[in-house]
């Protein structure tokens, strides 16, 4: 009789619902799966990395061209003052190449060319594009006749210089030649020429085939002043000054 009763009461405790004991979880709802997105997802990563692909392969689309390292002047040519860098090769940019550097020195500039200027072809031609009027003079000064400092670019005066009798030979001269007043050279105290434009200045070193004192200068100047210009500078009777205008 008390067994049954014992049955009787562990039946109606199986029967009822069973309560989760404390620190359990609630099972949770199977998730939904979105084939949709994980697509997407993924193809947004294929895009990325095609893209950075892309990327490193323009990158490494590279060039050697050439770069100006001091100005050149109009009717210069490219001597040691170039250096090469490496670009992105660009269709529509006409980069003169570090290979035709060779042919570029026989060519000359048709305008100024600043420094750090990269090189394309249509900057050179066969002629120099030397406007009209204007004459090239080039000058050997010793130290003393020209600034300290000069460099390509400054404006400057032509002062004639020398002992009288030099000067005075030069002016027979000029009379023997039936020379006028127009491009006579200038006394102490008047310039052979006002306005010159310094438009090359060797490196030291290129000076060194001429002596250690002098330096050679190229100055551009009107026609008319060119020739008491040139014939001051054959005799070593040429002092440039720096005027106002740099």
């Amino acid at each position: 009789m008390k067994i049954q009763e014992r049955t009787g009461a562990g039946n109606n405790r199986s029967s009822a619902p069973v309560q989760p004991t404390m620190g359990e979880r609630l099972p949770s709802p199977p998730r939904e799966r979105k084939p949709a997105l994980a697509a997407l997802a993924v193809l947004l990563i294929l895009v990325g990395a095609l893209g950075a692909t892309m990327l490193v392969l323009r990158a490494g689309d590279r060039i050697e061209v050439v770069k100006v390292t001091s100005d050149i002047q109009a009717g210069e040519s490219v001597e040691d003052n170039v250096d090469s860098v490496l670009v992105a090769d660009d269709a529509g940019v006409n980069y003169v190449k570090w290979t035709q550097l060779k042919t570029l020195k026989d060519l000359k500039a048709k305008s100024t060319i600043y420094k750090g200027t990269l090189v394309i072809g249509e900057m050179f031609g066969d002629k120099s594009s030397l406007a009209d009027g204007k004459a090239v003079v080039g000058l050997s000064l010793k130290e003393g006749q020209y600034p300290e400092g000069i460099a390509e670019g400054d404006l400057v005066a032509a002062y004639q210089v020398g002992n009288s009798g030099s000067s005075s030979s030069g002016s027979s001269s000029d009379d023997e030649t039936g020379s006028g007043s127009t491009g006579s050279a200038g006394s102490a105290d008047t310039p052979i020429v006002e306005n010159a434009r310094v438009t090359n200045v060797p490196e030291a070193k290129a000076d060194s085939t001429i002596s250690s004192t002098n330096k050679r200068l190229t100055v551009t100047v009107d026609e008319s002043d060119a020739a008491a210009l040139a014939r001051a500078a054959a005799a070593n009777q040429v002092a440039l000054v720096k005027v106002p205008g740099n």
